[in-house]
């Protein structure tokens, strides 16, 4: 794995979703963000990385100003997502597209969308599952090659833990692409059924996941200060005006 989020890995990750395999499990993803993106709302979208060359997460979305980051062109901006160049508080909505797995940091990745999203902003994050056929395939190319068999992948248990250390609320989390990673576009057609079957009986073997968490407003009580109430100065002046008071 790159010490950073490499150019190179976001090219081959472009040409393995315009692969038969890539396209099969871009049209599942595709499915479930087109249910969800318009459904969330505010004034700034941004996606890192994206499904394929022709695939837009953000598409149907009703935020009208959307922003495209990532190391190669086409893109709006070119910058590492451990490095935003956006200003804090910022963003209603999220979108990272296999940024995890090929980054040396990701919890340093999250940080950066937690310190530029706005209270009760959405984060949509799409990653590849190590549990399924993805996960095996990377295997048996023992993290050489190009992506997606390099990097590292994550459960989405373990990003939504992280995720809820962030103060976030999960709000769904979907399994899609559970046939095998075939070259053969005739041949995955003929498995179609294994996507109904794997969604309803083994959704932990998804080939990818998409997990949406909202961040959660932080509620601070303050702390009232306990006044004493003041010395009688005359005989006809007390402190009757003034009360002990207790932490809100």
């Amino acid at each position: 794995m790159d010490p950073a989020f490499a150019p190179q890995d976001r090219l081959a990750l472009r040409d393995w979703y315009a692969s038969p395999p890539g396209e099969a499990l871009a049209d599942d993803l595709c499915g479930y963000l087109e249910s969800v993106v318009p459904q969330l709302f505010g004034y700034h979208a941004l996606r890192i990385g994206d499904l394929g060359p022709s695939r837009d997460p953000l598409a149907g979305s009703r935020i009208i100003h959307r922003v495209q980051l990532d190391l190669v062109l086409p893109a709006q901006l070119l910058a590492q997502p451990r490095a935003l160049p956006v200003q804090a508080d910022t963003l209603d909505l999220v979108v990272l597209t296999h940024v995890l797995e090929f980054c040396s940091d990701p919890h340093g990745v999250l940080r950066e969308v937690d310190r530029t999203l706005v209270p009760e902003g959405h984060v949509i994050i799409i990653g590849f599952n190590p549990i399924s056929f993805m996960g095996l395939r990377r295997l048996a190319a023992r993290n050489r090659g190009s992506a997606p068999w390099r990097g590292r992948y994550y459960t989405a248990w373990r990003v939504r833990d992280w995720l809820q250390l962030l103060g976030y609320d999960v709000l769904d989390t979907v399994s899609a692409g559970f046939r095998p990673p075939l070259r053969q576009a005739g041949l995955l057609r003929r498995l179609r059924a294994m996507e109904t079957l794997g969604a309803r009986f083994w959704p932990i073997l998804g080939g990818a996941f998409v997990i949406l968490a909202r961040k959660r407003v932080a509620t601070l009580t303050p702390l009232r200060p306990r006044w004493k109430p003041r010395r009688r100065i005359s005989a006809g002046l007390a402190g009757s005006g003034l009360r002990r008071q207790g932490r809100g």
